[in-house]
């Protein structure tokens, strides 16, 4: 599994020119499943992301969390992450999970945050969406399934 996270003053995310999901203040999470991706994965990167101290504290450290600071998360279903553009001109995606299996990876990543407190919105998994969003700092990082082993 690989996120990534982007710390945002708010966003949004829309099909069709509908608005479906937005925030006004948390992180906005572009989630990436691949085949060998398990709900433990899933609460092992929620969990992660949850507790990452990227928020300034008064003194303007990143030194608190999102659940410190009560933000929510604006979670988008991302099979793109695992696209592998080593070769040629065209990435390739067969390293991201078929469908059936990345929606219940995603479902269930998303309710380990719910479960923590956190308002999570969404988009619409497997839609063509429109994200846009205030990138606060700006700050991004990638959290991976991967990091539990090492």
């Amino acid at each position: 599994m690989k996120v990534v996270v982007q710390r945002a003053k708010n966003a949004q995310v829309s099909v069709n020119g509908e608005v479906i999901g937005s925030i006004e203040f948390g992180l906005v999470l572009l989630v990436g499943v691949t085949h060998h991706d398990t709900e433990e994965d899933a609460a092992f990167v929620a969990d992660k992301i949850a507790n990452l101290r990227i928020f300034e504290d008064e003194s303007g450290k990143m030194n608190v969390s999102l659940l410190d600071v009560g933000g929510a998360v604006l979670s988008v279903s991302q099979f793109t992450l695992y696209g592998d553009c080593r070769k040629g001109r065209r990435p390739n995606f067969m390293e991201a999970a078929k469908p059936e299996h990345a929606l219940n990876i995603y479902e269930a990543f998303n309710d380990e945050l719910r479960k923590k407190g956190i308002t999570v919105e969404t988009g619409r998994f497997g839609a063509m969406m429109e994200v846009m969003l205030t990138n606060d700092g700006p700050v991004t990082l990638i959290v991976e399934s991967k990091e539990k082993s090492e």
